[in-house]
């Protein structure tokens, strides 16, 4: 993702510290990113690592991220949640959230990492909810308008099972939904870069922990 601006940019949550001199003040929260007026914090970075990193999405596994791998990941989702609300396109259906939100916390509650203390009481549901959403907006924006024809997959059956050692030949059913979900993939790669380019950014500088 190579976004338009990216500038450094200080925004800082200041408190006067209680007994020091007045101009001392204790850091609250600082900023990631601003996608389009809207502040991303440290906070919510460090959280989306967390998550990710315990897998607590159910039927992922874990994926390991950097804290600008993460922020990158949580601008683009900014960007896709701001086209939903713009377009109203997209829902989350209550009785799938309450199933995936017992299953993530079981799985944070599991994690190994100690980031899970840091995480507090319903924000593994929003999170959820928030994965949900993105999902049925893709679905909804991207996927209904991804087609695989009869000759693509005739192709591609064809040319694994001339390929030596490729293993048992799949069915077709089983290549054509691959190629769709590979194809889904690449079209929502090519909407986060088009929605990242037309869109007015501003990153703070990360450490990579």
């Amino acid at each position: 993702m190579k976004p338009r601006v990216s500038i450094l940019l200080v925004f800082l949550f200041l408190s006067p510290a209680a007994g020091r001199a007045a101009e001392a003040y204790r850091v609250y929260e600082s900023t990631a990113a601003s996608v389009n007026g809207e502040v991303l914090f440290v906070s919510d970075v460090a959280r989306e690592a967390c998550f990710l990193g315990c897998a607590a999405m159910p039927g992922t596994k874990e994926e390991i991220l950097s804290a600008r791998g993460a922020r990158e990941r949580l601008v683009l989702e900014t960007l896709a949640l701001q086209e939903q609300r713009k377009l109203l396109l997209g829902t989350v259906d209550n009785v799938t959230l309450e199933g995936y939100s017992r299953e993530a916390e079981s799985r944070v509650a599991a994690c190994k990492s100690p980031c899970k203390r840091e995480i507090a009481p319903g924000e593994t549901r929003e999170w959820i909810r928030r994965k949900l959403l993105l999902r049925d907006f893709f679905n909804r924006r991207v996927a209904v308008f991804v087609e695989v024809k009869d000759d693509d997959v005739r192709r591609e059956l064809a040319r694994r099972s001339s390929t030596p050692g490729s293993g048992a030949t799949p069915t077709e059913e089983q290549v054509r939904d691959e190629m769709r979900d590979a194809r889904i993939a690449q079209e929502i790669r090519n909407w986060e870069t088009r929605a990242a380019s037309k869109s007015r950014m501003v990153l703070s500088p990360m450490e990579d922990r």
